[in-house]
C-alpha cells in the first residue's frame, strides 16, 4: 500500500508539473500552427464552395474555349502553368475560367509565382465577360497582380503583387520569398461598393467598385479607353496567363 500511494503521490506531481508548463511555457510555434490550420481549413464551413479541389479541372474551361489547354498541368494538389515557346503571331490566350458566374463572394487561394529575370507574372481576375469581342478576360475583368516582386524592383506600386492592378497599390509588399505560397483572400461585395485583399494575414488594400471614385481611377489608368472594362457586376473567376510558369491550389469561394 505504502509503495502504491508513492506511485500515486509522484503520478500525480508530474501530471502538476506539466499542467502548470503549458501555462507558464507555452509553445509558440505549435500555438501558430493551430490558428492557421484554423484559418485555413475552410473547408469545414459549409459556407465555401471548394472550386479547385486538386485532382481534376471540373469546374473550369479555358476563356473561349471548352476545355482547359494542355499547358495547365495538375501535380501535388496544384494547377501549374507550364507556358508554351512563344511563336510569331501574338500570344496564346492560355487563361482559365470558372465555368459559374458570381457577382458578391469571398475568394481564397493560394498562388506561388515562377522566379524569370523579367518576373513572373500572373493575375486573379472577377468580373469576366466571356465574349468573342473581348480576345481575352482583361478586356473586361479588374486584376488582383500576382508577380515576382523581387526581380522587378522598378515596377510601380499599383503593379506590385496585390495590387489592384494599375489601379490601387498594395499598402505593404507582403509575398513571401520565391517557391513558397502566398495565401490571398479576395473580397468583392457590390451590395456595399467595397473590394479588398488580403495577403498571407494581413489586409493589404481596398477600394470601390463602382461609382464616382472608381470612374476617376480608371480614367488615370491603362483601362480608361477599355470598353467594358469593371462594368460587369457578374461574371466568370480566372487565372491569367501571362507567359510566366506560375501554381494555385485550395481555391474556395464563399458568395455573400
Amino acid at each position: 500500500m505504502k509503495s502504491l500511494s508513492s506511485v500515486l503521490l509522484l503520478s500525480l506531481a508530474i501530471l502538476g508539473c506539466k499542467e502548470s508548463n503549458k501555462k507558464t511555457n507555452p509553445n509558440p510555434v505549435a500555438d501558430a500552427e493551430t490558428v492557421v490550420a484554423s484559418v485555413n481549413d475552410l473547408s469545414n464551413d459549409g459556407d465555401w464552395t471548394i472550386l479547385f479541389d486538386g485532382t481534376s479541372f471540373k469546374g473550369w474551361h479555358g476563356y473561349l474555349s471548352d476545355e482547359v489547354s494542355e499547358a495547365w498541368k495538375l501535380e501535388d494538389g496544384a494547377m501549374v502553368l507550364y507556358p508554351p515557346e512563344r511563336k510569331e503571331g501574338g500570344t496564346p490566350n492560355l487563361n482559365v475560367i470558372s465555368d459559374k458566374n458570381y457577382s458578391d463572394f469571398v475568394l481564397s487561394l493560394e498562388w506561388k509565382i515562377s522566379k524569370k529575370a523579367s518576373s513572373g507574372n500572373s493575375g486573379i481576375f472577377w468580373g469576366i465577360k466571356e465574349d468573342a469581342m473581348y480576345p481575352v478576360p482583361a478586356r473586361t475583368a479588374p486584376e488582383i497582380q500576382v508577380l515576382d516582386n523581387q526581380h522587378k524592383p522598378n515596377i510601380p506600386n499599383n503593379r506590385r503583387a496585390g495590387a489592384l492592378y494599375d489601379l490601387v497599390a498594395p499598402l505593404s509588399d507582403m509575398t513571401k520569398p520565391i517557391g513558397q505560397w502566398n495565401t490571398c483572400i479576395l473580397t468583392v461585395n457590390h451590395k456595399i461598393n467595397s473590394g479588398k485583399v488580403t495577403l498571407n494575414g494581413t489586409e493589404i488594400s481596398n477600394f470601390p467598385l463602382q461609382g464616382s471614385e472608381w470612374d476617376a481611377m480608371v480614367s488615370k489608368s491603362k483601362f480608361a479607353d477599355w470598353e467594358g472594362y469593371g462594368t460587369y457586376k457578374t461574371g466568370k473567376i480566372g487565372l491569367q496567363y501571362h507567359g510566366n510558369a506560375v501554381s494555385y491550389r485550395n481555391i474556395r469561394i464563399k458568395e455573400l
